[in-house]
């Protein structure tokens, strides 16, 4: 079917980027974006900040590149993957308002996210009846 097998194809495209290629990704970006004057200690909070985030979508990815054998076994893991999106977006899209400085970056990284959770919860499996067809 060619709907599960962009899912898998989303789910495993999503998967890598979370686990494997987040932390390159945030490096390019900072460094092309970021101004080059702030203090060491604004620096290191973010670190911090980030080490987290970048942990739980690292986290993320390995269960979506998971639930790519068997999606309509994961849906719960498919709708988390989008919801969470969906709301790391808003945030980041609500606080780009407030702090002009890393206006650029936040707002490309919410329309991403926002991207990642439209295609997951366009292509996720139906529910399946107990007769085994998709409702």
């Amino acid at each position: 079917m060619y709907g599960e097998r962009a899912l898998k194809v989303v789910l495993v495209s999503v998967g890598l980027l979370f686990s494997a290629g987040i932390v390159p990704m945030v490096i390019m970006v900072r460094s092309v974006l970021q101004p080059h004057n702030e203090s060491a200690r604004l620096i290191a909070l973010k670190t911090a900040d980030e080490a987290m985030m970048l942990s739980l979508y690292a986290t993320l990815g390995i269960f979506l590149l998971l639930a790519a054998r068997d999606p309509s076994a994961h849906r719960s893991v498919i709708a988390f993957g989008a919801w969470s999106s969906f709301a790391h977006a808003a945030i980041m899209a609500v606080m780009s308002i407030h702090m002009p400085a890393a206006r650029a970056e936040w707002l490309i990284t919410s329309v991403v996210l926002s991207l990642i959770g439209v295609l997951l919860i366009v292509l996720a499996p139906g529910k399946q009846t107990p007769t085994g067809e998709t409702a």
